[in-house]
């Protein structure tokens, strides 16, 4: 039986509740800790919550990466592995997954997202080349740096703008990067890093329209473009949505389509693909994947396995598909927009149109009073935990790290909170919690002092620093 969209019954018979496309067969208890529990532990945890014991956490939404619950098709899945170091058949089934539904040409499995960012950055990226993109992500940019490239952020304006409504707020700005080729010299454009949704504007998408202008443009010049596929099935179900032609489109179609303008693409499967660990690098072109097939060897492990086990592999192949399902990410999505929807109510702050992970509360207008300089994200994802147990995660000042060349932080227009859900884990009734938790911090948000950094490691800083309260 095919589900009904939730808006399609709203109208023809009044309002209808929806719900999950599965049924829970196993649960995990959670502990509920006291208001004192918590501020020890946040203490102990230098007020940075990626530092904080998952078993002192209430409601998890720190991330979507490798947090979701997997299917019993996947977990059957696992008792399929075939752990041989070299030529593993859970290998084969990754690779015709890929092939069939991101229609590359060759697969490199890798641990998790990361250790495909570095491969694509060393082989595709020569020291002093600009690496232009629709906003940096964290571990993107550093590998990209640590190859010897500098990054260039060609997203349009609008994804600057927390209250703008703009559909495809990750949109390449055209003009932008015509302008960076035209000054720095087309071989001197590593690729186009290209992130289908961007997670640092708010889980944005990009329209189809977009990238295929991007093709054109880069194919004039003869540059290649590369894409972060992590979250490409949100970006396409967003496209089914609202970009004109796609109306009523299968996603699966749509994500073939999409891919097929780029040159290949990088995938932390911990994401879309419904997996707890795994990654992949798929390439079109052949010398490109000789030399990263090579190098996987060096840093992962064998071109058939790239540090997972078969059974993750396994898992992986069946996720994809999983993945794709329509029912499964308009319930996805629609979960999302449900807490958007308790959140805009009540008049809280945060990112809009509502992205495809996350609802990104904007720290700038929780506190206002509050310099970018004390750290108004991260307070406000601490005061999130003290009220109520819940983690979330910085995303802002913290995140965007130190220019290297005059020490000073980077200072991003966005200041965010971000409210991460994973993937057929919590239920609506989580969501309402979460909701009156962050009321009752905006309730109180007169109140917060900020943080000061007491200690800052040199890589990703947002990961191990430590705070403490001005």
């Amino acid at each position: 039986m095919t589900t009904r969209h939730p808006e399609t019954t709203g109208r023809q018979l009044g309002r209808r509740s929806w719900a999950e496309p599965w049924k829970i067969k196993m649960v995990e208890p959670l502990r509920i800790t006291t208001p004192e529990e918590r501020e020890r532990a946040l203490a102990q945890a230098g007020y940075n919550t990626f530092l904080l014991r998952s078993e002192d956490v209430y409601i998890d939404l720190l991330t979507d990466s490798g947090t979701s619950a997997m299917s019993d098709r996947q977990w059957a899945g696992m008792m399929l592995g075939d752990e041989a170091y070299a030529g593993s058949r859970n290998f084969y089934a990754l690779e015709e997954a890929v092939r069939e539904y991101y229609g590359y040409r060759h697969v490199l499995p890798t641990h998790q997202g990361r250790g495909a960012e570095h491969l694509i950055s060393q082989v595709a990226i020569k020291p002093g080349q600009y690496v232009p993109g629709n906003m940096y992500f964290t571990t993107t940019r550093e590998h990209q740096e640590r190859a010897g490239g500098t990054f260039v952020d060609v997203i349009i304006d609008e994804a600057h703008d927390p209250a703008s409504e703009h559909p495809f707020k990750g949109n390449i700005d055209l003009a932008k990067l015509a302008d960076l080729i035209a000054r720095a010299g087309a071989d001197q454009i590593a690729y186009v890093s290209l992130a289908g949704t961007v997670n640092m504007a708010g889980g944005q998408p990009v329209a189809m329209a977009n990238v295929r202008a991007v093709r054109e443009l880069c194919d004039q010049h003869g540059i290649k473009v590369f894409l972060d596929a992590t979250r490409m099935v949100e970006n396409a179900f967003f496209i089914a949505e609202r970009e004109p032609g796609y109306e009523g489109r299968p996603v699966a179609e749509i994500l073939r389509e999409f891919c097929s303008y780029t040159d290949g693409a990088w995938m932390s499967a911990k994401k879309d693909s419904l997996v707890n660990i795994g990654g992949w690098l798929a390439l079109n072109d052949e010398t490109l994947f000789e030399e990263a097939s090579n190098l996987v060897i060096v840093f992962e492990g064998l071109h058939t396995y790239g540090g997972l086990a078969g059974r993750d592999m396994q898992a992986l192949a069946i996720g994809i598909a999983e993945s794709v399902s329509d029912d499964h990410i308009r319930s996805r999505i629609g979960q999302i927009r449900y807490l958007g929807d308790l959140l805009d109510g009540a008049g809280i702050p945060f990112v809009k149109p509502v992205g495809g992970h996350a609802i990104f509360l904007d720290a700038r207008r929780f506190y206002p009073h509050l310099e970018q300089d004390q750290f108004p994200a991260q307070t406000l994802a601490a005061e999130l935990y003290l009220d109520s147990g819940i983690r979330s995660m910085e995303r802002g000042i913290v995140s965007a790290g130190r220019n290297p060349k005059t020490g000073d932080h980077n200072r991003p227009k966005l200041e965010l909170t971000r409210l991460t859900i994973p993937r057929r884990v919590y239920t609506q009734a989580h969501m309402d919690i979460v909701a009156e938790a962050v009321e009752a911090v905006y309730a109180s948000r007169e109140s917060a002092k900020g943080l000061v950094m007491t200690f800052e490691p040199r890589y990703l800083r947002f990961f191990q620093a430590r705070f403490d309260r001005l």
